[in-house]
Protein backbone atom coordinates (compact mmCIF):
# COMPACT_ATOMS: atom_id res chain seq x y z
CA UNK A 1 0.00 0.00 0.00
CA UNK A 2 1.29 3.16 -0.54
CA UNK A 3 2.17 5.79 1.72
CA UNK A 4 -1.10 8.55 1.74
CA UNK A 5 1.18 12.32 1.60
CA UNK A 6 -1.78 14.37 2.87
CA UNK A 7 -2.65 14.23 6.49
CA UNK A 8 -5.43 13.03 9.06
CA UNK A 9 -6.87 15.95 9.83
CA UNK A 10 -7.17 17.04 5.59
CA UNK A 11 -8.69 14.33 4.44
CA UNK A 12 -11.64 14.54 7.06
CA UNK A 13 -14.56 16.21 5.98
CA UNK A 14 -15.74 17.10 9.34
CA UNK A 15 -13.49 17.79 12.12
CA UNK A 16 -13.13 15.28 15.07
CA UNK A 17 -14.39 16.00 18.19
CA UNK A 18 -13.27 15.05 21.70
CA UNK A 19 -16.15 12.75 23.43
CA UNK A 20 -17.59 14.03 26.71
CA UNK A 21 -15.35 11.90 29.90
CA UNK A 22 -18.53 9.91 30.33
CA UNK A 23 -19.03 8.63 27.16
CA UNK A 24 -15.29 7.54 27.03
CA UNK A 25 -15.63 5.70 30.21
CA UNK A 26 -18.64 3.66 28.58
CA UNK A 27 -17.13 3.17 25.34
CA UNK A 28 -14.05 1.84 27.67
CA UNK A 29 -16.21 -0.36 29.57
CA UNK A 30 -17.36 -1.68 26.37
CA UNK A 31 -14.13 -2.65 25.24
CA UNK A 32 -13.60 -4.40 28.80
CA UNK A 33 -16.52 -6.09 28.36
CA UNK A 34 -16.26 -7.40 25.10
CA UNK A 35 -12.10 -7.85 24.78
CA UNK A 36 -11.54 -10.56 27.48
CA UNK A 37 -8.86 -13.79 27.21
CA UNK A 38 -10.51 -16.86 26.22
CA UNK A 39 -8.47 -20.29 26.35
CA UNK A 40 -9.75 -22.33 23.16
CA UNK A 41 -12.25 -21.95 21.00
CA UNK A 42 -14.78 -19.45 22.97
CA UNK A 43 -17.75 -21.97 22.54
CA UNK A 44 -16.36 -24.75 23.61
CA UNK A 45 -14.93 -22.70 26.74
CA UNK A 46 -18.30 -21.89 27.30
CA UNK A 47 -19.94 -24.87 27.59
CA UNK A 48 -17.16 -25.74 29.93
CA UNK A 49 -17.73 -23.04 31.93
CA UNK A 50 -21.84 -23.85 32.20
CA UNK A 51 -20.96 -27.28 32.98
CA UNK A 52 -18.27 -26.09 35.75
CA UNK A 53 -21.35 -24.56 37.49
CA UNK A 54 -23.66 -26.97 37.41
CA UNK A 55 -21.06 -29.18 38.78
CA UNK A 56 -20.17 -26.74 41.74
CA UNK A 57 -23.83 -26.31 42.25
CA UNK A 58 -24.36 -30.12 42.40
CA UNK A 59 -21.35 -30.38 44.83
CA UNK A 60 -20.61 -34.27 43.64
CA UNK A 61 -18.97 -35.62 40.89
CA UNK A 62 -22.53 -35.74 38.39
CA UNK A 63 -24.07 -39.17 37.20
CA UNK A 64 -25.21 -37.96 34.17
CA UNK A 65 -24.46 -34.75 31.95
CA UNK A 66 -27.20 -33.36 29.77
CA UNK A 67 -26.67 -30.36 27.26
CA UNK A 68 -28.91 -28.53 25.31
CA UNK A 69 -27.59 -25.99 22.90
CA UNK A 70 -28.73 -23.55 20.47
CA UNK A 71 -27.82 -24.24 17.22
CA UNK A 72 -24.96 -21.22 16.22
CA UNK A 73 -23.29 -23.09 19.85
CA UNK A 74 -23.38 -26.66 18.51
CA UNK A 75 -21.96 -26.06 15.27
CA UNK A 76 -19.53 -24.36 16.70
CA UNK A 77 -18.63 -27.01 19.10
CA UNK A 78 -18.09 -30.07 16.73
CA UNK A 79 -14.58 -29.84 15.04
CA UNK A 80 -12.24 -27.85 17.18
CA UNK A 81 -9.47 -28.64 19.23
CA UNK A 82 -9.73 -29.14 22.77
CA UNK A 83 -6.42 -27.51 24.11
CA UNK A 84 -4.28 -29.51 25.73
CA UNK A 85 -5.57 -32.57 24.62
CA UNK A 86 -5.29 -33.45 21.26
CA UNK A 87 -8.64 -34.63 20.91
CA UNK A 88 -11.61 -32.29 18.94
CA UNK A 89 -15.17 -32.09 20.39
CA UNK A 90 -17.14 -31.73 23.16
CA UNK A 91 -17.07 -35.03 25.24
CA UNK A 92 -13.50 -34.30 26.56
CA UNK A 93 -14.14 -30.49 26.66
CA UNK A 94 -16.80 -31.78 29.72
CA UNK A 95 -14.97 -33.84 31.05
CA UNK A 96 -12.39 -31.40 31.99
CA UNK A 97 -14.51 -28.86 33.28
CA UNK A 98 -16.44 -31.92 35.58
CA UNK A 99 -13.05 -33.08 36.78
CA UNK A 100 -10.83 -30.15 36.94
CA UNK A 101 -13.38 -27.00 36.14
CA UNK A 102 -13.33 -23.65 38.37
CA UNK A 103 -15.59 -21.07 37.03
CA UNK A 104 -13.73 -18.73 38.60
CA UNK A 105 -11.30 -18.67 35.66
CA UNK A 106 -14.16 -18.01 33.45
CA UNK A 107 -13.39 -18.36 29.59
CA UNK A 108 -10.00 -19.70 30.79
CA UNK A 109 -12.09 -22.78 32.05
CA UNK A 110 -10.05 -25.07 29.82
CA UNK A 111 -6.65 -23.43 30.90
CA UNK A 112 -5.40 -26.45 32.54
CA UNK A 113 -2.80 -28.52 34.15
CA UNK A 114 -1.42 -31.72 31.75
CA UNK A 115 -1.93 -33.63 34.55
CA UNK A 116 -5.48 -32.61 34.95
CA UNK A 117 -5.95 -33.31 31.49
CA UNK A 118 -5.01 -36.96 31.54
CA UNK A 119 -7.63 -36.82 34.70
CA UNK A 120 -10.35 -35.66 32.61
CA UNK A 121 -9.22 -38.46 29.85
CA UNK A 122 -9.44 -41.09 31.99
CA UNK A 123 -12.88 -39.77 33.71
CA UNK A 124 -14.37 -39.81 30.20
CA UNK A 125 -13.30 -43.10 29.19
CA UNK A 126 -15.64 -44.24 32.29
CA UNK A 127 -18.40 -42.08 31.80
CA UNK A 128 -18.83 -41.39 28.15
CA UNK A 129 -21.73 -42.71 27.93
CA UNK A 130 -23.46 -40.08 30.66
CA UNK A 131 -23.39 -37.47 28.32
CA UNK A 132 -25.99 -36.11 26.67
CA UNK A 133 -25.88 -33.16 23.72
CA UNK A 134 -28.61 -31.87 21.98
CA UNK A 135 -29.71 -29.15 20.28
CA UNK A 136 -32.66 -26.94 21.78
CA UNK A 137 -34.91 -24.59 19.78
CA UNK A 138 -34.64 -21.46 20.97
CA UNK A 139 -34.51 -17.75 19.94
CA UNK A 140 -31.31 -17.32 21.55
CA UNK A 141 -28.59 -18.00 18.92
CA UNK A 142 -25.92 -18.30 22.21
CA UNK A 143 -27.74 -20.62 24.50
CA UNK A 144 -26.26 -23.31 26.71
CA UNK A 145 -28.28 -25.44 29.51
CA UNK A 146 -26.56 -27.81 31.51
CA UNK A 147 -28.19 -30.41 33.81
CA UNK A 148 -26.16 -32.56 36.42
CA UNK A 149 -27.45 -34.94 38.06
CA UNK A 150 -26.12 -37.15 41.18
CA UNK A 151 -28.48 -39.74 42.93
CA UNK A 152 -31.70 -37.56 43.79
CA UNK A 153 -30.15 -34.38 43.42
CA UNK A 154 -30.40 -32.04 40.50
CA UNK A 155 -28.04 -29.05 39.57
CA UNK A 156 -29.16 -26.66 36.31
CA UNK A 157 -27.06 -24.29 35.26
CA UNK A 158 -27.86 -21.49 32.06
CA UNK A 159 -25.52 -19.14 29.68
CA UNK A 160 -27.51 -17.13 27.07
CA UNK A 161 -26.91 -14.23 24.72
CA UNK A 162 -23.02 -13.77 26.09
CA UNK A 163 -20.48 -16.90 26.28
CA UNK A 164 -19.67 -16.10 30.15
CA UNK A 165 -23.45 -14.78 31.21
CA UNK A 166 -25.60 -17.13 33.42
CA UNK A 167 -29.30 -16.26 33.31
CA UNK A 168 -30.14 -18.75 35.18
CA UNK A 169 -29.03 -20.98 38.52
CA UNK A 170 -30.43 -23.74 40.58
CA UNK A 171 -30.33 -27.00 42.67
CA UNK A 172 -33.48 -29.05 42.99
CA UNK A 173 -36.03 -26.87 43.95
CA UNK A 174 -33.87 -23.66 45.00
CA UNK A 175 -33.82 -21.17 42.42
CA UNK A 176 -29.91 -19.14 42.62
CA UNK A 177 -30.18 -17.23 39.90
CA UNK A 178 -33.03 -16.22 37.88
CA UNK A 179 -32.36 -13.64 35.09
CA UNK A 180 -34.84 -15.51 31.76
CA UNK A 181 -37.29 -13.04 31.64
CA UNK A 182 -37.53 -9.82 29.65
CA UNK A 183 -34.45 -7.85 30.19
CA UNK A 184 -32.73 -10.39 32.98
CA UNK A 185 -35.14 -9.02 35.86
CA UNK A 186 -32.69 -10.07 38.63
CA UNK A 187 -32.57 -10.57 42.03
CA UNK A 188 -31.47 -7.34 44.12
CA UNK A 189 -27.87 -8.76 44.39
CA UNK A 190 -27.10 -9.63 40.87
CA UNK A 191 -28.22 -6.58 39.10
CA UNK A 192 -25.78 -4.73 37.67
CA UNK A 193 -26.72 -1.26 35.80
CA UNK A 194 -23.78 -0.21 34.87
CA UNK A 195 -23.68 -3.42 32.79
CA UNK A 196 -26.81 -2.49 31.69
CA UNK A 197 -25.92 1.53 31.01
CA UNK A 198 -22.47 -0.08 28.41
CA UNK A 199 -25.45 -2.27 26.45
CA UNK A 200 -27.71 0.68 26.07
CA UNK A 201 -24.63 2.90 24.86
CA UNK A 202 -25.91 3.61 21.04
CA UNK A 203 -22.60 3.87 18.98
CA UNK A 204 -22.15 5.12 15.37
CA UNK A 205 -19.27 4.60 13.30
CA UNK A 206 -18.68 8.82 14.29
CA UNK A 207 -17.56 8.15 17.62
CA UNK A 208 -15.71 4.74 16.83
CA UNK A 209 -13.32 7.07 15.37
CA UNK A 210 -13.41 9.68 17.52
CA UNK A 211 -12.57 7.58 20.32
CA UNK A 212 -9.73 5.72 18.99
CA UNK A 213 -8.19 8.64 17.41
CA UNK A 214 -8.43 11.23 20.08
CA UNK A 215 -8.79 9.45 23.64
CA UNK A 216 -5.65 10.44 25.71
CA UNK A 217 -3.19 7.77 24.92
CA UNK A 218 -3.00 6.91 29.00
CA UNK A 219 -6.73 5.74 28.34
CA UNK A 220 -5.86 3.19 25.90
CA UNK A 221 -2.68 1.48 27.04
CA UNK A 222 -5.09 -1.31 28.82
CA UNK A 223 -5.61 -2.67 25.31
CA UNK A 224 -1.71 -3.13 24.81
CA UNK A 225 -2.25 -6.69 26.18
CA UNK A 226 -4.05 -7.94 22.96
CA UNK A 227 -1.36 -7.60 21.50
CA UNK A 228 1.15 -9.60 24.09
CA UNK A 229 -0.97 -12.48 24.03
CA UNK A 230 -2.38 -12.70 20.56
CA UNK A 231 1.66 -12.51 19.20
CA UNK A 232 2.42 -15.62 20.85
CA UNK A 233 -0.35 -17.31 19.65
CA UNK A 234 1.03 -16.60 16.22
CA UNK A 235 4.65 -17.33 16.87
CA UNK A 236 3.08 -21.02 18.28
CA UNK A 237 0.78 -21.11 14.88
CA UNK A 238 4.06 -20.62 12.47
CA UNK A 239 5.59 -23.73 14.19
CA UNK A 240 3.00 -25.52 12.56
CA UNK A 241 0.10 -26.23 14.09
CA UNK A 242 -3.89 -26.38 12.48
CA UNK A 243 -4.10 -26.62 8.48
CA UNK A 244 -0.33 -24.85 8.83
CA UNK A 245 -2.31 -21.84 6.97
CA UNK A 246 -0.05 -19.39 8.67
CA UNK A 247 3.17 -21.40 8.04
CA UNK A 248 2.73 -21.60 4.23
CA UNK A 249 1.99 -18.53 3.59
CA UNK A 250 4.81 -17.26 5.43
CA UNK A 251 6.52 -19.65 3.68
CA UNK A 252 6.06 -18.14 0.65
CA UNK A 253 5.48 -14.13 1.23
CA UNK A 254 8.98 -13.27 0.11
CA UNK A 255 9.34 -10.25 2.18
CA UNK A 256 6.09 -9.08 1.02
CA UNK A 257 4.55 -6.81 3.71
CA UNK A 258 0.98 -7.42 3.01
CA UNK A 259 1.42 -11.49 2.74
CA UNK A 260 3.36 -11.33 6.32
CA UNK A 261 0.83 -9.50 7.88
CA UNK A 262 -1.96 -12.11 7.03
CA UNK A 263 0.36 -15.22 7.31
CA UNK A 264 1.31 -14.03 10.94
CA UNK A 265 -2.18 -13.49 11.61
CA UNK A 266 -3.89 -16.41 10.76
CA UNK A 267 -1.04 -18.30 12.13
CA UNK A 268 -2.65 -17.54 15.65
CA UNK A 269 -5.78 -18.87 14.37
CA UNK A 270 -3.99 -22.36 13.47
CA UNK A 271 -3.06 -22.40 16.74
CA UNK A 272 -6.24 -21.53 18.24
CA UNK A 273 -8.22 -24.03 15.84
CA UNK A 274 -5.89 -26.68 16.97
CA UNK A 275 -6.11 -27.09 20.54
CA UNK A 276 -3.06 -24.40 21.77
CA UNK A 277 -2.55 -23.78 25.61
CA UNK A 278 -1.71 -20.53 25.01
CA UNK A 279 -5.08 -17.97 25.54
CA UNK A 280 -5.87 -15.25 23.17
CA UNK A 281 -7.95 -11.81 23.98
CA UNK A 282 -10.89 -12.73 21.89
CA UNK A 283 -13.72 -10.27 20.64
CA UNK A 284 -17.64 -9.80 21.29
CA UNK A 285 -17.01 -13.63 22.93
CA UNK A 286 -14.87 -15.17 19.48
CA UNK A 287 -11.24 -15.57 19.54
CA UNK A 288 -10.76 -15.41 15.49
CA UNK A 289 -12.45 -11.99 15.87
CA UNK A 290 -10.22 -10.91 18.78
CA UNK A 291 -6.90 -12.52 16.31
CA UNK A 292 -8.33 -10.83 13.76
CA UNK A 293 -8.57 -7.31 15.07
CA UNK A 294 -5.46 -6.90 16.84
CA UNK A 295 -2.88 -8.41 14.95
CA UNK A 296 -2.80 -6.99 11.36
CA UNK A 297 -3.14 -3.32 12.55
CA UNK A 298 0.06 -4.46 14.89
CA UNK A 299 2.30 -6.30 12.11
CA UNK A 300 1.58 -3.88 9.57
CA UNK A 301 2.16 -0.23 11.31
CA UNK A 302 4.88 -1.96 12.98
CA UNK A 303 6.42 -3.00 9.22
CA UNK A 304 5.69 0.19 8.06
CA UNK A 305 7.15 2.26 10.32
CA UNK A 306 4.44 3.77 12.15
CA UNK A 307 4.64 4.92 15.81
CA UNK A 308 4.16 3.15 18.61
CA UNK A 309 0.71 5.58 19.33
CA UNK A 310 -0.37 5.12 15.80
CA UNK A 311 -0.46 1.11 15.76
CA UNK A 312 -1.66 1.38 19.70
CA UNK A 313 -5.15 3.36 18.09
CA UNK A 314 -5.04 1.60 15.21
CA UNK A 315 -5.53 -1.73 17.10
CA UNK A 316 -8.53 0.23 19.08
CA UNK A 317 -10.72 1.16 16.17
CA UNK A 318 -10.31 -2.42 14.82
CA UNK A 319 -11.85 -3.68 17.86
CA UNK A 320 -14.32 -1.50 18.65
CA UNK A 321 -15.50 -0.94 15.25
CA UNK A 322 -15.85 -4.72 14.93
CA UNK A 323 -18.06 -5.00 17.90
CA UNK A 324 -19.86 -1.35 16.84
CA UNK A 325 -20.82 -3.79 13.91
CA UNK A 326 -21.06 -7.15 15.84
CA UNK A 327 -23.96 -5.71 17.56
CA UNK A 328 -26.44 -5.00 14.67
CA UNK A 329 -25.46 -9.07 13.49
CA UNK A 330 -26.30 -10.45 16.50
CA UNK A 331 -23.26 -12.55 18.95
CA UNK A 332 -23.46 -15.99 16.95
CA UNK A 333 -25.02 -15.80 13.72
CA UNK A 334 -24.85 -18.10 9.84
CA UNK A 335 -22.80 -14.59 9.15
CA UNK A 336 -18.95 -14.90 9.57
CA UNK A 337 -17.61 -13.45 12.43
CA UNK A 338 -14.65 -13.09 10.13
CA UNK A 339 -16.70 -10.41 8.14
CA UNK A 340 -17.27 -7.68 10.88
CA UNK A 341 -13.83 -8.40 12.23
CA UNK A 342 -12.12 -7.19 9.23
CA UNK A 343 -14.39 -4.40 8.48
CA UNK A 344 -12.72 -3.04 11.77
CA UNK A 345 -9.20 -4.16 10.17
CA UNK A 346 -9.73 -2.17 6.71
CA UNK A 347 -10.85 0.86 9.25
CA UNK A 348 -7.71 0.39 10.92
CA UNK A 349 -5.45 0.23 7.88
CA UNK A 350 -7.10 3.20 6.49
CA UNK A 351 -6.27 4.87 9.27
CA UNK A 352 -2.64 3.81 9.48
CA UNK A 353 -2.16 4.84 6.06
CA UNK A 354 -2.99 8.59 6.78
CA UNK A 355 -6.86 8.21 6.09
CA UNK A 356 -9.50 10.28 7.74
CA UNK A 357 -12.89 9.17 8.80
CA UNK A 358 -14.52 9.53 5.26
CA UNK A 359 -11.73 7.14 4.00
CA UNK A 360 -12.53 4.76 6.71
CA UNK A 361 -16.02 4.80 5.99
CA UNK A 362 -14.66 4.29 2.27
CA UNK A 363 -12.72 0.58 3.27
CA UNK A 364 -15.71 -0.27 5.38
CA UNK A 365 -18.46 0.05 2.62
CA UNK A 366 -16.02 -1.34 0.27
CA UNK A 367 -15.75 -4.11 2.46
CA UNK A 368 -19.37 -4.53 3.09
CA UNK A 369 -19.85 -5.23 -0.90
CA UNK A 370 -16.78 -7.61 -0.93
CA UNK A 371 -17.07 -10.43 1.72
CA UNK A 372 -20.70 -10.08 3.52
CA UNK A 373 -22.05 -13.23 2.55
CA UNK A 374 -19.33 -15.47 4.29
CA UNK A 375 -21.31 -18.28 5.94
CA UNK A 376 -19.97 -19.54 9.16
CA UNK A 377 -19.94 -23.23 8.81
CA UNK A 378 -18.58 -24.03 12.67
CA UNK A 379 -15.11 -23.68 14.19
CA UNK A 380 -12.76 -25.62 12.84
CA UNK A 381 -9.42 -25.28 11.70
CA UNK A 382 -10.12 -24.09 8.44
CA UNK A 383 -11.57 -20.93 9.91
CA UNK A 384 -7.75 -19.75 9.42
CA UNK A 385 -8.68 -19.95 5.60
CA UNK A 386 -11.92 -17.60 5.98
CA UNK A 387 -9.61 -15.16 7.89
CA UNK A 388 -7.10 -14.98 5.19
CA UNK A 389 -9.67 -14.17 2.77
CA UNK A 390 -11.16 -11.54 4.91
CA UNK A 391 -7.66 -9.77 5.55
CA UNK A 392 -6.51 -9.51 2.00
CA UNK A 393 -10.09 -8.17 1.53
CA UNK A 394 -9.29 -5.54 4.05
CA UNK A 395 -6.60 -4.53 2.08
CA UNK A 396 -7.67 -4.29 -1.01
CA UNK A 397 -11.06 -2.82 0.11
CA UNK A 398 -8.16 -0.19 2.57
CA UNK A 399 -6.26 0.89 -0.48
CA UNK A 400 -9.28 1.76 -2.44
CA UNK A 401 -10.43 3.86 0.18
CA UNK A 402 -7.10 5.81 0.67
CA UNK A 403 -7.34 6.53 -3.25
CA UNK A 404 -10.75 7.96 -2.80
CA UNK A 405 -12.79 4.71 -4.61
CA UNK A 406 -16.15 3.44 -2.59
CA UNK A 407 -18.64 1.45 -3.72
CA UNK A 408 -21.74 3.22 -4.93
CA UNK A 409 -24.81 4.06 -2.64
CA UNK A 410 -26.95 2.16 -5.61
CA UNK A 411 -24.68 -1.04 -5.03
CA UNK A 412 -25.66 -4.26 -3.09
CA UNK A 413 -26.19 -3.43 0.74
CA UNK A 414 -24.79 -0.13 0.92
CA UNK A 415 -25.81 3.27 1.18
CA UNK A 416 -24.47 6.84 1.61
CA UNK A 417 -24.56 6.74 5.07
CA UNK A 418 -21.91 4.51 6.90
CA UNK A 419 -24.62 3.50 9.37
CA UNK A 420 -27.57 2.32 7.42
CA UNK A 421 -24.69 0.73 5.34
CA UNK A 422 -23.44 -1.58 8.67
CA UNK A 423 -27.05 -1.67 9.67
CA UNK A 424 -28.23 -3.19 6.44
CA UNK A 425 -25.43 -5.57 6.92
CA UNK A 426 -26.61 -6.68 10.79
CA UNK A 427 -30.11 -7.51 9.19
CA UNK A 428 -28.69 -9.43 6.30
CA UNK A 429 -26.90 -11.43 9.41
CA UNK A 430 -29.64 -11.22 11.97
CA UNK A 431 -32.59 -11.56 9.56
CA UNK A 432 -32.22 -12.91 6.12
CA UNK A 433 -30.06 -15.96 7.35
CA UNK A 434 -31.72 -17.54 9.56
CA UNK A 435 -32.66 -20.46 7.05
CA UNK A 436 -28.97 -20.92 6.34
CA UNK A 437 -28.38 -21.66 9.79
CA UNK A 438 -30.45 -24.40 9.97
CA UNK A 439 -29.09 -25.93 6.62
CA UNK A 440 -25.64 -25.74 7.67
CA UNK A 441 -26.45 -27.72 10.72
CA UNK A 442 -28.42 -30.32 9.21
CA UNK A 443 -25.10 -30.46 6.16
CA UNK A 444 -23.39 -31.19 9.49
CA UNK A 445 -24.67 -33.38 11.23
CA UNK A 446 -25.29 -35.54 8.12
CA UNK A 447 -22.22 -36.31 6.12
CA UNK A 448 -22.10 -39.70 5.07
CA UNK A 449 -18.53 -40.30 5.82
CA UNK A 450 -18.45 -38.25 9.27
Amino acid sequence: MKTLRPTLTSRSNTHPQMLAEETRKQIADILHLEVVPAMGCTEPGAVALCVAKAREVLGSEPDSIVLKLSKNVFKNVMGVGIPGTGMIGLPIAVAMAVVHGRTERGLEVLAQQPAEVEDAKRWLANKAGCIDIGVKETADKLYIECTARAGEDRAVAVISHRHNNFVFVCRNDQVLLDRKQGLFQVVEEDSNPDEENRQQLELTARMVYDYATLTPLEELEFMRDTVKLNAAASEAGLAGMGLHTGEILMEQSSGDTVHTVVARTVAASDARMDGCTLPVYSNSGSGNQGIACTLPPYYYGTLKGCDDERILRAVVMSHLMSIYIKRGIGRLSALCGIVNATMGVSAALTYLEGGGFEQVCYAMKNMINTIAGMVCDGAKPSCALKMSVGLYSAFVCSELAVHDRVVDRTDGLSESDIDCSIRNLGRLGKEGMCQTDDCILDIMTHKRDA
